[in-house]
């Protein structure tokens, strides 16, 4: 690379208040050791990876987690790209009660895309993505747990909860906080070359094959409504998964209507009854394959199911896994 020309990738991180440290030092880490090993694998003219924080509003130091960061600078020189960090929360209430603060940072992010800078952002930082209005129409991904929370907040965001990245416009959005460094080789790869990005994950022991959040889902720690109606469904459903269960089952069981059912629940899940009733399904095997040695026959019995190999394809569709291949990936083990 000659002198005059600019660095293969300039990545800015948003430093903001409530931001994760580790995804504000995550990604400049890994670009310090991908630019290493460039300077190894071609030491005359290596490819030139630089990372900086900036700040929308003017302050050169942070205090975030616990930790003080310091070198924060503004947006100038125009990065190529900047990355909106994950957001500690309690809940997604108190996330979008956040959002509410940082209205420079979301005027920053207008004005940058507008120059040409790219956007992309991890975890929760999908939520100041999309409060800036740029994500409606494109499709996204955020972490599972808050799938719910952002597709009433964003209903025009085409939102893919169970990707671990999602490319579209431009944009590019990741999943929980540790998919930062998953997006941050997916720049170091389109900067330089997938053996650079290799490399690097090597390096880290990153799996770059990681596709789907569906694996990692725990239903117990999704978000759910909190009416005494939906309440009353999730108990109900818990209760019976082994047993067959219908609408009008459920219905009779709440003292309401089927079509007020279907209504209801659609309004507070964004699903069906039935595909309410397979994901408790899926994460009741889930369970019983982490921590028991029942047989896969004995556990879809348990989950109200007869045909095993149906179940499993069912499984498979729902997590991206086989139940056996789960079991190994997941399954306690005593040392």
């Amino acid at each position: 690379m000659s002198p005059t020309e600019g660095p293969a990738l300039d990545l800015a991180v948003l430093a903001c208040a409530g931001a994760l440290p580790s995804s504000l030092a995550g990604p400049l880490d890994m670009l310090q050791v991908a630019q290493r090993l460039a300077e190894l694998r071609q030491p005359a003219s290596p490819p030139q990876l630089q990372g900086r924080l900036v700040g929308a509003r003017g302050a050169r130091r942070l205090r975030t987690g616990g930790l003080v960061l310091g070198a924060i600078g503004d947006p100038d020189p125009i990065p190529q790209v900047l990355l909106l960090p994950s957001l500690m929360h309690r809940d997604g209430g108190d996330l979008l009660r956040q959002l509410s603060a940082l209205q420079p940072e979301i005027a920053l992010l207008r004005t940058l895309q507008l120059k040409g800078v790219r956007l992309v952002a991890a975890c929760s930082g999908t939520f100041l993505l999309a409060a800036t209005g740029l994500l409606d129409g494109h499709r996204a991904t955020t972490s599972w747990w808050l799938a719910d929370t952002f597709r009433r907040a964003f209903p025009r965001v085409r939102l893919e909860a169970d990707r671990t990245l999602v490319d579209d416009g431009g944009f590019v959005t990741a999943g929980a906080s540790s998919a930062t460094l998953q997006l941050t080789l997916k720049l170091i790869g389109e900067a330089t070359d997938p053996q650079l990005m290799q490399n690097t994950a090597r390096m880290l022991l990153i799996d770059t094959e990681r596709q789907s959040q569906a694996p990692y889902v725990v239903q117990a720690l999704v978000e759910r409504p909190r009416d005494s109606l939906a309440e009353k469904v999730e108990r109900f459903l818990q209760r019976e998964l082994h047993a067959p269960l219908s609408v009008a089952r459920i219905a009779e069981h709440c003292g309401t209507s089927a079509r007020s059912l279907l209504r209801h629940f659609q309004a507070s899940f964004g699903e069906s009854p039935l595909k309410r009733i397979q994901r408790l399904r899926v994460e009741r095997a889930k369970a019983l394959l982490e921590t028991t040695h029942l047989s896969l026959e004995e556990i879809v019995e348990r989950c109200g199911y007869a045909d095993a190999a149906s179940f499993r394809k069912l499984f498979k569709r729902a997590t991206a896994l086989t139940p056996g291949d789960y079991r190994e990936r997941f399954r306690l083990r005593v040392h």
